[in-house]
């Protein structure tokens, strides 16, 4: 599963980290963050939603999503890409 081409794009991507776009409102910076997240009222306690977050949002995204209780874990970007989960 590729978390780049769920919104139905190619995935003909030169590389996720060079492409990945900030999931903050009107940005349009490169993502360099993975904020993992789910929401326990209606995800499994495995299951992990992604947004993509540029330096200059990670905190403001990380805030938004511990005030609500949903945030779980913040990764570099390249770990995905290591992962080895295919």
């Amino acid at each position: 599963m590729n978390i780049f081409n769920l919104g139905g794009g190619s995935g003909d991507l030169a590389g996720p980290a060079s492409s990945a776009t900030c999931s903050r409102k009107a940005c349009r910076a490169d993502a360099s963050w993975q904020l993992l997240w789910n929401n326990p009222k209606i995800h499994t306690p495995d299951r992990r939603k992604v947004w993509l977050a540029c330096g200059e949002h990670r905190a403001w995204l990380e805030d938004y999503l511990q005030t609500r209780g949903l945030w779980k874990e913040t990764v570099p970007l390249e770990a995905a890409e290591t992962g080895g989960n295919g």
